[in-house]
């Protein structure tokens, strides 16, 4: 499986381009926002003689769905995301509207991920993990072939995300983190919504919000 990232629009978002031997690809979490991102996602895909089959979310937050009405209008594809997540295309524009991004509006969902528990492209297989908290249709996405985990907005390089949006909740999470993605393995590789990629392995020995709770729940079983 092929990895590329792209990074997008104000808010520095990770867009993610992956593809198989097949030459069939999905675009996770679509960020692109000018008329120049546009084109240089297109040309990525054109240029390697890629085909499309998704646009695929891993939450419905505008910096993340900004470039999915151009991979709808230039290859047809659906848009999959949670459908807990739809209020939050309803309300893009005012969210985007506090960063300073103007947003006229955002396309239909086509596929409720929480109807699907994975992504299929030519031989490829993404298992799609329910991790609410940022928000709470949030998921990653899994392939465990090459232990490769699209978290989004839930966990970053010796971070998390937000959970002071609409939607969000810290005891989510955090939950979300711990039995989700954690038992995935250390060895797993991780590619987040903003940000540099890390691995499991590492989040579980640097990442204060994990450490801690980790810690807490040790002393606590006494």
């Amino acid at each position: 499986m092929n990895i590329a990232k792209l990074v997008f629009n104000p808010i520095q978002e990770n867009t993610y381009v992956v593809w198989d031997d097949t030459k069939e690809c999905v675009v996770i979490d679509a960020g692109n926002f000018s008329a120049r991102e546009d084109k240089a996602l297109v040309d990525f895909i054109v240029s390697r003689g890629l085909r499309p089959v998704a646009a695929v979310n891993t939450h419905g937050h505008f910096d993340h769905t900004l470039g999915v009405e151009c991979l709808k209008r230039t290859f047809g594809v659906p848009f999959m995301l949670s459908g807990k997540d739809r209020f939050l295309l309803d309300g893009a524009s005012a969210g985007a509207a506090v960063f300073g991004v103007r947003v006229d509006g955002m396309p239909a969902v086509d596929i409720d991920l929480d109807t699907v528990g994975e992504v299929r492209f030519g031989d490829t297989v993404l298992r799609v993990i329910p991790t609410p908290g940022h928000t709470p249709g949030h998921v990653a996405l899994y392939e465990p072939q090459s232990k490769a985990l699209f978290t989004g907005d839930t966990l970053f390089r010796e971070s998390i995300g937000r959970t002071d949006l609409p939607g969000g909740d810290y005891s989510w999470i955090m939950r979300s983190i711990l039995d989700a993605i954690l038992p995935l393995g250390d060895d797993v590789h991780v590619y987040p919504g903003h940000g540099e990629d890390t691995t499991i392995g590492h989040e579980s020995m640097y990442n204060p919000f994990i450490v801690e709770v980790l810690n807490e729940e040790v002393n606590y079983k006494g």
